[in-house]
């Protein structure tokens, strides 16, 4: 089974939103990691609403340390905004996605990074199948 793991800052938004959409649309059929280089206390509560309308419950989910068991388990690394933190393993597939951290966002704004990352995870299982 293919592994990817999503990486950001606080692991309480980008990659929460990523991991949720990625077990979703590959049907169990990718495994998925969600961390954070620095994880924050919770998960952002816009985040979990702007999911939950789109059927994904997040809501479970809580901000964890990036392991180095994770990445073993793993052939793909999806960062998101957390630069020199982000662990660098050797014969890993690493994509760097550029998106807006939603912390002290509204609603409004949330959806759009939401719709941003659903699409590139679609982008990402259609590669990985």
């Amino acid at each position: 089974m293919k592994g990817v793991m999503f990486l950001c800052v606080h692991n309480a938004g980008r990659s929460q939103m990523a991991a949720g959409f990625m077990r979703q649309l590959s049907a169990g059929k990718i495994g998925v990691f969600s961390a954070g280089s620095e994880p924050g206390s919770e998960l952002n509560s816009v985040v979990v609403a702007a999911m939950a309308e789109v059927g994904v419950d997040i809501s479970a989910a809580k901000p964890q340390h990036w392991t180095d068991d994770m990445l073993d388990a793993v052939d793909v690394v999806v960062t998101m905004g957390c630069g020199d933190a982000c662990p660098i393993i050797p014969g890993k597939k690493y994509i760097d996605w550029p998106i807006t951290d939603p912390a002290g966002k509204d609603i409004v704004e949330v959806r759009q990074i939401r719709e941003e990352i659903k699409t590139r995870v679609e982008d990402l299982v259609a590669e990985l199948s």
